[in-house]
């Protein structure tokens, strides 16, 4: 009996996960990794008190988010358009619709819409309650 039920844990985690949702569900990685778009390895500070927050960003045309930088792993996927991700001593980054990636940690980064259409894009920052989600590099502010 037990050789059975190892061997349906063993098939349902085969199957990536399908075992928990109905056959006609659906379910398409997106993103998987342990580093940063720049090869940094991901480490998850340690917070007295974790939150995550989710934010649609949208940048329109020729606009772009301002040099910054984030104290914790956030990761962001594309809905529409395509991001250019300028890293400060580094070569840019393109990131295009329906793509997701890890930002940079601790590193200034400034992304740029030089499409013609808005960026919209949903970004996932694993953060700490009161903690800013950015740090502007102009002025120092936090956002």
């Amino acid at each position: 009996m037990k050789r059975l039920v190892l061997s349906g844990i063993i098939l349902c985690v085969a199957l990536s996960g399908r075992c928990q949702y109905n056959r006609e569900v659906t379910i398409e990685p997106i993103l998987k990794t342990d580093t940063t778009s720049i090869g940094q390895k991901i480490v998850y500070p340690v917070y007295a008190d974790d939150e995550v927050t989710i934010m649609k960003v949208t940048i329109p045309p020729g606009k772009s988010t301002g040099w910054h930088k984030h104290e914790f792993p956030v990761f962001a996927y594309i809905l529409k358009g395509s991001l250019t991700v300028e890293i400060e001593n580094g070569k840019p980054l393109q990131f295009v619709e329906n793509s997701s990636f890890a930002e940079v940690i601790n590193v200034n980064h400034n992304g740029t819409n030089k499409g013609i259409d808005d960026v919209v894009l949903i970004a996932f920052y694993m953060g700490e309650k009161g903690r800013n989600l950015s740090i502007h590099k102009e002025d120092g502010t936090k956002k």
